[in-house]
């Protein structure tokens, strides 16, 4: 079995987009930051999100049915900190500026891109949800560089212009 702590800091060496996924309906509404984000297929368009399911927000995902990725640019560092610490969602949403599209998940007015997903499938695996959903609507705005996560700090990859 491999130890979680090398399993940790090995991953820590894979740099991945930060994003703040976000869901309302019913259940309430919550957002929190994630890196385990990935494209399953893309007919039927679709992705995975990895939660973990001791996260106060998990149940509020499920039950809503409805999640919305919004990948975050290089300006959103200090939301990404937001996001991911124990603040209220109130404090959190405060913060930035949303809409809706198709599924009513909040969607970040300046993401990078918004992925708008209906929740298709879980699978726990371990500590995690792995939640596959299938892309309703997609928003897209250019020329903003990414904000990545790599060697546990944040880095922008590309130019504006």
């Amino acid at each position: 079995m491999i130890d979680q702590s090398l399993f940790r800091e090995a991953m820590s060496h894979i740099g991945a987009a930060v994003s703040i996924i976000t869901t309302d309906g019913e259940a309430g509404r919550v957002g929190m930051t994630v890196t385990a984000v990935c494209s399953v297929t893309d007919s039927p368009a679709t992705l995975l999100v990895c939660i973990n399911r001791g996260s106060r927000s998990h149940d509020t995902f499920l039950r809503n049915g409805v999640i919305c990725v919004n990948v975050l640019s290089g300006t959103h560092q200090e939301l990404s900190g937001l996001f991911a610490s124990k603040a209220s969602q109130a404090e959190r949403f405060a913060k930035a500026t949303w809409h809706k599209r198709v599924t009513g998940a909040p969607v970040l007015q300046d993401a990078i891109v918004s992925f708008d997903c209906q929740i298709d499938s879980i699978t726990d695996i371990g500590t995690h949800s792995i939640i596959f959903g299938a892309i309703k609507d997609i928003e897209i705005r250019h020329n903003d560089p990414a904000l990545v996560y790599f060697r546990r700090e944040y880095h922008t990859l590309g130019n504006s212009q």
